[in-house]
Order: C-alpha cells, then sequence, then structure tokens
C-alpha cells in the first residue's frame, strides 16, 4: 500500500476518541469486563489453595494487598493509561501492538523476533480461551454447593450442559444477545459491590491491607510459598488484555471510565469482603464468594454469576473469532470458513473451525479437571506470557512510535516487566498442575501461523517465478494476433507488477481473451480499516487491460463486487453483470531437492493449503460466476 494512502487514513484517525456516554460505558460492562469481573468467583479460593488451607491473618492481609497493588500497578496504570494509549488507528490487542512497532518479517533480526512475539503473545490467547469458559462457568455452579450438596454430583454435568449451549448459539450471531450484557453486568458488580461492603462491615480493620508492606512480607518472609500465592493472585487480572484487545469495539475513554467508576472499586470492595470474612470467622470452608452472600440469596446469586461467566465467555470466544480472522488476512493463518453475522457490526462473525475446536477442547477440560480449583491450576501460564510480551512490545512501540528518550522508556517498562515477570515466575510453578495445556495449545497454534507464513512466501516466490514482466506479455499478445472475445475476464493474483502466470496459461490453453480483462490483486494492511475513498488503486496496462489493487484494513470484511463497483465509477469498463472471475488451485509437489526439514515443513503447508478456504468464500464473490484453474506447481 502507498506510504501517502497509510499517512491519510493515520491522519484521518489520528487522535480521535470516542466520547464516553453512559451507554458507551454500559456496553464496556457488557463487552469488555466479563472476564475481570468474574474473576472475584475463584481467585481467592486459588489462594487459599495454594497455601494448602492454611490461611493465616498475615497471608490474607498479604494476599488482599498484593491483589490490590497489582490492578492498580498493571490493569489501573500499565493497560488503562500506557497499553491503551498504543492504539493502531483505534484498533488493539496484541497484533496491533505489534505492527505498530514497525517490525518486518523479511528484515530478519530484531524485527523478526517483535513479530514472534507478537504472534506467539496472540497464539496464547487461544490458550487462554479454552480454559476461561471452563473455570468462569464451574466455579459460578459450585455457589450451588453453598447452599445444598444436592447439586455437587451434577454441576459437572449442568456446566458441560452449559458450555455446549454457549457455544451451539454462536452460528446465530450473538448481536441480541449482547444488548443484555451491559446492564446484567452493571448489576452483577452492583451486587458484589454490596456483598463487599457486608463482609468489610464485619472486619474493618482489613481495610489496613492498602498499605504495601503486607504484601511485600508475604512474598519475602515466606519464600517459594509466597511466590507460588502469585500464581493465585495473577487470576484477578486474566482479563487485562480483553480490555486492549476490544478498545477498537469500545474506545480507549469508555474503558477506562467504566474501570475507574465502576468495575475496580467494585472488585476491590468485594476482594476485601471476601478476606474481611475470613477473618472474621478463620475455619471458614467453602467458597468465600457464595459465603459472603445472605443463604436466602443463593440461587438468586447462582443464576447472576452463571450469566456473569457466560458473558466473560462470549467475550474470549469472539475475541477469539476476530483474532483468527485478522491473523488470517494479515497472512499469518490459513484461510477458514468466515460468516458475518450482523449487516451492521464487522465485530459480529462466527468462525465454525474455531468455534467447534474451541468447545472440544474447552469441555474436555470441564470433564477432566472437575472443578474450579484444578482447573485455577491451569489457568494463568499462557495470559501471564502474552503480558509480558506485550509488555516488551511495548517498549519498543515507545522508542519508535512515540520517540521516548532511552531513561523514561526503560524506567516505566522496566517497573511494568518486573511485575510481569514475578507473575510469569509464579504462573511456571503451575506447569506440572495444567498450566502446560495452554502453553502447548498455544505453542501448536503458533507453529501453525509461522509454517502457513513460511510455505505462503515459498509459493508466492515459485509465482513471480512463472509470471511474465507486461512489455514481454503483450508483445506476444500482438505477435501472435490474440483475438478479443466479448466479456469482462477478472483474474485473482497476488502479484501487483508483473502478469501472473493464471493469465499467460489461459491465453496458451483458450487462445483467446476477454476484451475487458481485469488482473485483481487483494491487499490486507496492517492498519485496522481502510476509508472507502482509498480503497482503489487502478492502472491501465493496455487497451481492454486493467489492474486493480483494493485494499482492506486487516478488521474489515473484503467484498469484491462491491470494490469493483467503485473502480467502474472511476472509470473502468466493467461490466459486473457478465463479469466471470479466475482463480488457480494449487496442488503443490515438493521438490525433491529440498533436505528432509524443508521438504517436511512444505508438506505440512501443502496439507494446510489443501484444506484452506477458497477465494469464492472468503471475498463475497459469487459462486456462479467464479472459475477455478487447477494447476500443479513444483515448490
Amino acid at each position: 500500500m502507498p506510504a501517502d494512502i497509510v499517512n491519510k487514513a493515520n491522519s484521518a484517525l489520528a487522535g480521535v476518541a470516542r466520547t464516553t456516554t453512559p451507554a458507551a460505558a454500559l456496553a464496556a460492562l457488557g463487552i469488555v469486563y466479563g472476564d475481570l469481573g468474574t474473576s472475584p468467583l475463584y481467585t481467592l479460593q486459588a489462594v487459599v489453595g495454594v497455601t494448602g488451607g492454611h490461611f493465616s491473618k498475615e497471608a490474607a492481609l498479604g494476599s488482599l494487598s498484593l491483589i490490590f497493588w497489582a490492578l492498580i500497578i498493571t490493569i489501573s496504570i500499565k493497560y488503562c493509561l500506557f497499553v491503551m494509549r498504543a492504539d493502531n488507528n483505534g484498533e488493539g490487542g496484541i497484533l496491533a501492538l505489534m505492527s505498530m512497532t514497525g517490525a518486518n518479517w523479511s528484515g530478519g533480526g530484531r524485527g523478526r523476533i517483535l513479530i514472534v512475539m507478537g504472534l506467539f503473545g496472540a497464539a496464547l490467547l487461544y490458550g487462554d480461551g479454552i480454559i476461561t469458559p471452563a473455570i468462569s462457568v464451574l466455579s459460578a455452579l459450585e455457589g450451588l454447593n453453598v447452599a445444598t450438596d444436592v447439586f455437587k454430583p451434577h454441576v459437572v454435568s449442568m456446566a458441560v450442559a452449559i458450555l455446549f449451549a454457549l457455544f451451539a448459539i454462536q452460528t446465530r450471531g450473538t448481536a441480541q444477545i449482547a444488548k443484555a450484557f451491559g446492564p446484567v453486568m452493571l448489576l452483577w458488580f452492583a451486587v458484589i459491590a454490596a456483598l463487599g461492603v457486608a463482609g468489610i462491615s464485619r472486619h474493618p480493620a482489613i481495610l489496613a491491607a492498602v498499605d504495601p508492606r503486607y504484601g511485600l512480607a508475604l512474598l519475602t518472609e515466606h519464600g517459594w510459598s509466597g511466590i507460588a500465592v502469585l500464581g493465585g493472585i495473577f487470576l484477578a487480572m486474566t482479563g487485562a488484555e480483553a480490555m486492549y484487545a476490544d478498545m477498537g469495539h469500545i474506545g480507549r475513554n469508555p474503558i477506562r471510565a467504566s474501570w475507574y467508576g465502576i468495575v475496580l472499586p467494585a472488585l476491590l470492595l468485594n476482594y476485601a469482603g471476601q478476606v474481611a470474612l475470613f477473618l472474621d470467622d478463620p475455619e471458614m470452608r467453602g467458597n468465600l464468594f457464595f459465603r459472603l452472600a445472605p443463604s436466602w440469596s443463593i440461587y438468586p446469586l447462582v443464576g447472576l454469576a452463571t450469566f456473569a461467566t457466560i458473558i466473560a465467555s462470549q467475550a474470549i470466544i469472539t475475541g477469539s473469532f476476530s483474532l483468527t480472522r485478522q491473523a488470517m488476512q494479515l497472512g499469518w493463518f490459513p484461510g477458514v470458513r468466515i460468516r458475518q453475522t450482523s449487516s451492521d457490526e464487522y465485530g459480529q462473525i462466527y468462525v465454525p473451525f474455531v468455534n467447534w475446536t474451541m468447545m472440544v477442547l474447552t469441555v474436555a477440560l470441564t470433564v477432566s479437571f472437575g472443578s474450579s480449583d484444578r482447573l485455577a491450576g491451569a489457568y494463568g501460564t499462557a495470559v501471564s506470557t502474552t503480558m509480558l510480551l506485550t509488555t516488551t512490545l511495548l517498549y519498543n512501540v515507545m522508542r519508535a512510535r512515540w520517540h521516548w528518550p532511552v531513561g523514561p522508556a526503560l524506567t516505566a517498562s522496566g517497573l511494568f516487566l518486573s511485575v510481569d515477570f514475578a507473575f510469569f515466575a509464579a504462573n511456571l510453578l503451575k506447569i506440572r498442575e495444567g498450566g502446560w495445556i495452554p502453553l502447548t495449545f498455544g505453542t501448536l497454534v503458533f507453529v501453525v501461523m509461522v509454517l502457513w507464513h513460511f510455505g505462503f512466501e515459498v509459493l508466492r516466490g515459485r509465482h513471480a517465478a512463472l509470471a511474465e514482466m507486461p512489455d514481454e506479455f503483450f508483445h506476444h499478445l500482438k505477435e501472435t494476433n490474440v483475438p478479443r472475445v466479448p466479456g469482462t475476464a477478472i483474474f485473482l493474483t497476488r502479484l501487483a507488477t508483473t502478469i501472473p502466470f493464471l493469465i499467460i496459461e489461459h491465453v496458451t490453453q483458450m487462445r483467446a481473451l476477454s476484451e475487458t480483462v481485469i488482473a485483481l490483486t487483494v491487499t490486507f494492511e496492517d492498519i485496522p480499516r481502510v476509508a472507502p475513498r482509498e480503497r482503489i488503486e487502478l492502472t491501465k496496462l493496455a487497451e481492454g487491460f486493467w489492474h486493480i489493487v483494493v485494499h482492506f484494513g486487516f478488521v474489515q470484511v473484503p467484498d469484491i463486487p462491491a470494490a469493483l463497483r467503485q473502480a467502474k465509477d472511476r472509470g473502468c469498463p466493467i461490466d459486473l453483470e457478465d463479469a466471470i472471475y479466475f482463480g488457480g488451485r494449487d496442488t503443490m509437489v515438493c521438490s525433491k531437492r529440498h533436505g528432509w526439514l524443508m521438504r517436511a515443513r512444505l508438506r505440512l503447508f501443502t496439507l494446510m493449503f489443501r484444506n484452506s478456504v477458497r477465494a469464492v468464500d472468503l471475498f463475497n464473490i459469487p459462486p456462479e460466476k467464479f472459475v477455478e484453474v487447477g494447476r500443479q506447481i513444483e515448490i
């Protein structure tokens, strides 16, 4: 994409911040804060489990102090003030942060390392995505055990049924359901804040935990057990990346306003209330969150908590859909079928492959672990790694994009990095308890990303080798007197400066060429959106022969017929009613001249390429007008 177009897009969107209205803040509660908002259901329970159930007064105060300062430093300062400032034309998420560093894979060295960090961090979010729904729904339903033991044998079965229904409804879209998310989460935060206040009233001295010395004492005086406690405390922050990733949906200002005005106070009050309840009765057993509630309110509270955890799960599922589309359009993921479920909201999409894969793995984890206590051991390793990588990329953005001096950039990122690394180290202790699961899944996704990009670049190079320069091709047409027949032929090509092999072979086999020929190149830029006026690059190569480059941002849904109508309005003689689209369907044959490692990589790419979605499904091309040409290419 020409630099002037990028600059125009950046200038048009630079400095734009959405106005904070009550409706926007309410939407932020429903879309962004499901995961963070439901963390009180299991965080302190996990901390007590790490201590072996022996939760002394010092450990309780120290844990609350660490939760308080972790939420302040990591969420309130790092993410709200610094990370969310790093928006790629309004969009957030680790892939957007990666693109802001200006790193280039082909450049090698430092640039390649930064891209690996971004891709691996994004891949790990899939690992988080298969655990979040399981632990959230299980922890909500386990509240029934506080009221009665009748449901205890059936909690896992009920959780599986809810999860299956949640994933099943994705095919219908979530536009209507999402309208209720904000009010429900507002009610949720009001309830947990009220429960927290009730707990604090029993033991007001708990407010002394604001003093950071309690947290530091827990870490320094208890050795490895103090570090292990950090692994449980980290669960209070597992939704931090969602704040950044969802910035493009809501805007940074409504997200910040909701956090400082509603979410943070409610969370701190509830955590303080839970610890106060424990100090009031150290022998108390069971889930501290539900113990805060009066006995008459347990069942309604379980119902509300279940709804809140469904919202938290919905956020991670739709986030995985969006991440898949971004990675696919940036060339880092195989083409998979994507369905738009709303004509108004680009974020309302459905990715069947991702949805059902996540469902199978989430249900498997729910059944195999059987409780939120055990799942807490597997939760956090992937997210803590992503947060560490986010800070590293943020430093590079500070230097490359914001032009900060080394001193301030190192000071800010060094503080965040020290906190992130402490949580990362603590979560490494969970690997034997199941933490290896999200790390392994994320690593597999990362390997798929790198293999796809590698194989695709090899294929692109082979296509370039088979292409011809325009002067050479047009000279051949004139010399052989190739007849031009009525109609419009549109050839999909990834090459922007040469005549693709697909057109050359078409002329050779048909011995004729349509009177209007379009070589069409679709590109996805590393900015979220390309304005419609910058969508089309139109070049007339010869009489009746045009080259069109169509630009989309990495979050936009490509619509080729709509783009071609723009080209027609700008003077290209396209007859869309009579147009035929041609695309290649390559069958790769791996050359024997490669070594065994190269052949293995290319064969894995070939397997993915063979099963990837076709262009007709990606670009909204009418199937009845699309002709796929099979070719065998040696790579």
